[in-house]
């Protein structure tokens, strides 16, 4: 079992740390091994049958074994056998550093055949698969492929999952930034649920990339008496 790889490299104290920021995972089922020694071990592995065998091996037991299957996906070159992987292990992502740091290379490559997976992810019942979704929105089409449309597809998602929420408020914090005066209607005309409104307009006004005139139309925007 690759596990017996891992549990070699394990931090108490770091594990103690990641447990509070992962409140989704077991407590037993987060070693704290570090994000570099992780990436390590993908190096070592990568396009090898033993790779091969632990990308097939799913259901995983511990956080870090997940934090690995992510990262082998993303050095998978070929499009659709990074589309095939990414769809067998959505299903499996029970937190949000696993969903947001599996950022598959090859898809940067294929826009418009993304944007097809893209639109299935959204209508998913599974949380974490609609947050994927709207990461790899917010990834891949906010610059050059950007289209207006992708505004509404996000403000459409009717989850009420808190992960799935935060990803929409990222996405339009960032379309703030990007694109402010196709993203600004949304605020202004609070097409947003409450909560994700002001998140995603305290997301913007952090942002150094906002000048600060923008910031203050955005904040006399917010819904009052609304905790975030």
């Amino acid at each position: 079992m690759f596990l017996n790889r891992l549990l070699p490299l394990r931090d108490e104290k770091y594990a103690a740390f990641q447990r509070k920021l992962l409140p989704t995972v077991k407590a037993d089922l987060i070693l704290g091994v570090r994000t570099p020694a992780l990436r390590e071990r993908t190096r070592e592995i990568k396009n090898t049958q033993e790779a091969e065998m632990f990308l097939s091996a799913l259901p995983h037991k511990t956080f870090e074994e997940n934090q690995l299957h992510a990262f082998l996906i993303a050095e998978i070159t070929n499009f659709e056998e990074a589309l095939h992987a990414v769809n067998a292990f959505l299903p499996y992502v029970d937190n949000w550093a696993t969903c947001d740091q599996l950022r598959p290379k090859a898809f940067k490559k294929e826009k418009e055949r993304l944007l097809s997976a893209i639109n299935v992810w959204l209508c998913s019942e599974h949380p974490y698969t609609i947050r994927f979704g709207i990461e790899m929105l917010m990834c891949h089409f906010m610059d050059e492929a950007f289209d207006t449309a992708h505004l509404g597809q996000v403000a459409a998602v009717t989850s009420q999952a808190y992960y799935v929420k935060m990803m929409t408020a990222w996405y339009f914090a960032t379309a703030l930034t990007k694109q402010y005066d196709a993203a600004l209607p949304y605020i202004e005309n609070r097409l947003l649920d409450p909560w994700t409104h002001n998140k995603a307009i305290q997301k913007a006004r952090e942002s150094r990339c906002i000048p600060q005139e923008r910031k203050e139309h955005l904040a006399s925007c917010r819904v009052r008496d609304i905790q975030i």
